[in-house]
């Protein structure tokens, strides 16, 4: 299983069919059986996002794999592959598995190091000098935007200041790429660039709310329709320029020209909506009335947390109502520990019914920790009565880990090697 303290957590026959209902939105995500079956080959004949490929008529064959999938889908490249593979770069947030070809990179995520901009120059050295023979694979998925960290000038570290700004600001995630896209010379576009004018083919696992291409790892492959007096209004708008050093904060502008764009392929593979439809399937399958909400959920995690206990007080019984999305949380205790999944199931906690259940989960695993999320109901607000738990206190102080560290009834997975957003789920029993 996914959930590694399935059974722990499964208390009640509620609990276990709502972690039986995460269960399976984790297993519709798994990166290796997205692969297996968007990567496959016959022989000489390759089949690669949809599209057949003669590699009899294939000079060199390069495989980039990005994100928090990189190492899972660069496993399976691996198998289908092998020698045909003439130059491989998977660049992870966790230590990859020695793989034959393949140069690996352990990334540092959310913020960039050296060792993200080492990386990222390994994928450029890797794509420079193909011709228009040669193809261009690359696995792109979430957590890709820092990983590609390479700034025009190398010595320049604008970018660590302003994410920590923006973050802290409550900026969106859409708000974050477009300035991430101008704080790289490997993402909007240029790895495309890079690559040109091998054919290129990009599998794409979002994590992005609206699965917006140009959004997803800052989208490396895809035209950056941005400028950077875009990214300088956003800049303005949380009021960040005036953590730079720089005039232009290091701004630099995305590709435009067309050509570099024109034997592109850029094919979304999975996606927040394939972990929905199998978590509507499996409750049903459990004799639910299930219904999807929404796949593109934003607002404060607090405020999120309010409305689905709301929504779930109002359902008859035996109902699961289901979102994904990324909500944010607007930091005011720089000290306090826990992210958006936590403080969601934290504020869900203080109107959750008997007999209501209520889970938020990282898909990746990790909600700016080893917990992957946590569920709201009575035996975890009884947990938090037991041992004194001030939730309300814990909540103020934005430290919403700790609260669940006390009080325990938090999903642990380890890194699941799949992004698609967060999920959430209701259920009436």
């Amino acid at each position: 299983m996914k959930i590694q303290n399935f059974e722990q957590l499964a208390t009640t026959d509620a609990r276990r069919e709502l972690l039986a209902i995460a269960e399976a939105g984790y297993e519709a995500i798994d990166t290796a059986a997205v692969m297996a079956r968007e990567l496959r080959r016959d022989g000489d004949a390759l089949f690669v996002g949809g599209e057949r490929i003669d590699l009899a008529a294939v000079g060199k064959v390069v495989v980039v794999a990005i994100g928090k999938c990189a190492a899972d889908a660069a496993a399976v490249a691996d198998r289908v592959l092998g020698d045909r593979i003439a130059a491989g770069v998977v660049v992870d947030v966790k230590v990859c598995p020695d793989l034959p070809h393949f140069t690996t990179f352990c990334g540092t995520h959310p913020l960039p190091s050296d060792e993200n901009v080492h990386a990222a120059e390994a994928i450029v050295a890797a794509l420079r000098g193909l011709t228009e023979k040669d193809l261009a694979i690359f696995v792109v998925s979430g957590g890709g935007s820092t990983l590609l960290f390479l700034p025009e000038d190398r010595a320049n570290r604008e970018e660590i200041p302003i994410m920590n700004a923006l973050i802290d600001a409550g900026a969106t995630i859409q708000e974050i790429n477009v300035i991430r896209k101008h704080l790289s010379a490997a993402r909007g576009g240029n790895l495309a660039k890079d690559a040109y004018p091998a054919r290129v083919v990009s599998l794409i696992f979002s994590d992005v709310v609206g699965d917006d291409l140009s959004l997803i790892a800052s989208g490396p492959t895809v035209k950056d329709e941005t400028t950077v007096a875009d990214a300088m209004r956003v800049l303005e708008k949380y009021d960040v320029r005036a953590v730079c050093h720089l005039d232009k904060c290091g701004l630099i502008e995305t590709p435009k020209e067309e050509k570099y764009f024109k034997n592109v392929s850029n094919v979304l593979v999975v996606s927040n909506r394939h972990a929905l439809d199998a978590m509507k399937a499996e409750a049903e399958a459990l004799g639910f009335a299930a219904e999807i909400r929404g796949s593109a959920l934003v607002g404060e995690a607090d405020g999120v947390g309010a409305m689905i206990a709301e929504a779930i007080h109002a359902a008859p019984a035996r109902t699961a109502l289901l979102w994904a999305g990324e909500t944010t949380v607007t930091v005011r205790n720089p000290a306090g520990r826990g992210g958006r999944n936590l403080a969601l199931a934290a504020s869900a906690l203080r109107s959750v019914s008997d007999g209501e259940e209520i889970l938020s989960f990282a898909s990746d695993g990790r909600d700016h920790g080893p917990f992957a999320g946590a569920i709201a109901d009575e035996v975890t607000r009884s947990a938090a009565e037991i041992v004194g738990a001030d939730i309300e206190q814990f909540r103020a102080a934005d430290d919403t880990y700790a609260l669940f560290e006390r009080i325990g009834n938090y999903v642990v997975t380890g890194d699941t090697g799949s992004n698609v957003s967060d999920l959430m789920i209701a259920l009436k029993a």
